[in-house]
Parts: C-alpha cells; structure tokens; sequence
C-alpha cells in the first residue's frame, strides 16, 4: 500500500484553484508592501505574505510529488512595484481584509472536498490564518476610523414567532409594493455587508481602469464600476426607507494615477474572483432574507453579476489569460480514436 493515496480529481482541482489564488495575493501584496507608509500596516501584510508563501510552497510539493504540472498563475511579471501609489488613505489593509474574507469562504468548502489528511490539514490551517488576518485588518481599520461598524439595534427583551405571512411581504407577483415591514438584523446585516464590500471594490475597479493598458479592458472594467454603484445605490435605498445609516468609510481611495502596478490578466482575475464572491454572497442573503423585495433585488444583483462576469472570462479567454484547470479524461475521444 502506499504512504498515501494519490489525490483526488476534487482535491487536484481545489488545489489547482487556491494556487491561483494565493499567487495573485502574493503579487498585490509585494506591491502594497512596497507602497505602505504605516509602519503596523507594513506588518499586517508582510506577515500575510509570510504565511501564504509557505502554503504556496507546500501545494507546490503536492503537485510535485503527484507528478502534476505546476499550474502558471501569477508570477514577478504580473507586478511592478516601481510605480506610483494607485490607491491611498488605507486603502491597502481595506483590501487585504477582503481578500482574507474571501479566502476564508473558500478554505471552508475546499475542505468540504478533501480527503487525504494532509490536504485536509492545509485548509484548515489556511482558514485559521485567514480568520486571524481578517481581523488583525478589522481591528487595525476601526483603530484608525477607516471603517464604520454595522448600525447598534435595541435589545430585544421577548421571543417573538412570526404571526402571519404578512411578514414575507415586500412585493406582490406583479411588481406593486406591498405592505413592508421593518428590517430584522440578519437581513441587515447581509445588506450592509453588501454594500461595504462593494464601496472597496468600487474603488479597486475605479483604480484598475485608470491603468489597465488595453481599451477593452478599460472598458470592461469602467463597466464593473457603474455595476457596483447601481448595487450600492439599491442596497442604502432599501436602508434610507427605514432610517438605518449607510455604511461609510473615512478610507480608501484611487489616487489620480494612470500608470499599472499589475498586469491587465491580474487585474481581470482579481475582478472575476471578486465576481464569484460577490454571486455566493448574494446567493446567501437571498436564502437568509425573509422579505421577498430582497429576494428579488438579490436575485436581479446576481444576474447582472453573472453576465459581467461571462463577459470578462470571454476577454480573458481572447487574451489568452484564462489559465485552463486540470481536466478529467476524455473517455469517448480515446475510445472513437
């Protein structure tokens, strides 16, 4: 018997997908190092290159070991850190800490698809590493008044059942508002998490476009950024019409730059990633939303999301920046050879 069982399709693909990942983090990160004018900043991130570097290493062995190809993903040619500041004003610990809560929801279903015990490990150490990192960033960002936190509510001093589907209503089958009732904190929370994401990667798309080198890319991207408005725009409606305050960040901004610290197929990575983020956490608020206005608008969110997101794999795929997983075997091709 061996030492261990070969890996998986799954785990080969999980694998495959963090690898990608991790060395685009890698490659923002040694620029944002370089660019850091705060000192605790500079260590947040240097410590988050740290770690994530070895982990890089140990799925590189895997392959090795496994006698797979080492996937391309991101190298020294996708970042230039002699340049100017693109973003300012924290804008570099916003990020990262969104980068770490993505990284979070994939650790925990990539462990879901593992089998092999060392894998298995792997992922759960990144998702402890990524849960410390998201918060050294949160407390770093509230310490420095660059991000607001969610609205403080009244206690409630009853448990409370839900007496009739009235309280389902925002929104009859044929588009008329019906009689709403006020937002309960889980929808509230999804909500503003929505928008707060998308006020950082408002500004992360604002920047790219200013310095992607292809017109098509420019465009895709200035795109993306009146996307994420008109979502920010109907998520604070929805808050306004109940008085709730609109979450606001003192931090993080494009600067007036127009020259790319990262490759346009970094860039298109990052926004397709950030896409797929955005599509499972809508995903998630429409399942916790009882209010079904919210369903709706979710599900409007997500399509709109969807169909960007196509639209900028098929620019990957012209460019030839679509690195293309691992596949299965191709049975019926060897078989009618």
């Amino acid at each position: 018997m061996p030492e261990k069982p070969a890996i998986t399709s799954s785990e080969l693909g999980v694998l495959w997908l963090t690898y990608q990942e991790k060395t685009m983090n890698l490659r923002m990160l040694e620029y944002f190092i370089e660019k850091a004018d705060d000192e605790k900043a500079k260590k947040i991130m240097t410590d988050v290159y740290n770690e994530i570097d070895i982990y890089v290493g140990k799925i590189t062995n895997i392959f090795t070991s496994e006698g797979a190809t080492i996937p391309v993903g991101f190298s020294s040619e996708d970042v230039n850190k002699d340049v100017p500041k693109l973003f300012d004003n924290g804008f570099d610990i916003l990020f990262i800490r969104l980068l770490m809560e993505i990284s979070m929801g994939l650790h925990t279903l990539n462990i879901n698809m593992a089998y092999r015990e060392d894998i298995v490990m792997l992922f759960k150490e990144l998702t402890a590493i990524t849960q410390t990192y998201y918060n050294s960033c949160t407390q770093y960002l509230i310490e420095k008044g660059m991000i607001a936190r969610s609205p403080y509510v009244s206690m409630p001093t009853s448990v409370e059942f839900v007496k009739d589907k009235d309280y389902l209503a925002g929104m009859n089958p044929f588009g008329k508002l019906g009689k709403k009732r006020t937002l309960n904190t889980i929808e509230v929370a999804y909500i503003y998490h929505g928008i707060e994401s998308n006020v950082t990667g408002l500004q992360m798309i604002i920047g790219f476009a200013q310095c992607a080198k292809s017109a098509e890319v420019v465009k895709f991207f200035a795109k993306g950024a009146e996307l994420s408005k008109s979502v920010i725009k109907e998520m604070s409606e929805t808050f306004l019409e109940d008085g709730i305050q609109i979450p606001a960040t003192a931090g993080g901004h494009a600067t007036r730059s127009t020259v790319a610290p990262f490759s346009d197929k970094l860039m298109m990575y990052c926004i397709s990633m950030f896409c797929s983020f955005s599509m499972g956490g809508n995903a998630v608020g429409t399942a916790f939303s009882l209010r079904n206005d919210l369903a709706a608008k979710n599900t409007a969110f997500t399509k709109d999301i969807f169909e960007y997101a196509h639209e900028g794999a098929k620019i990957m795929i012209k460019n030839g920046w679509m690195e293309e997983p691992p596949q299965m075997v191709e049975r019926k091709a060897i078989i009618e050879r």
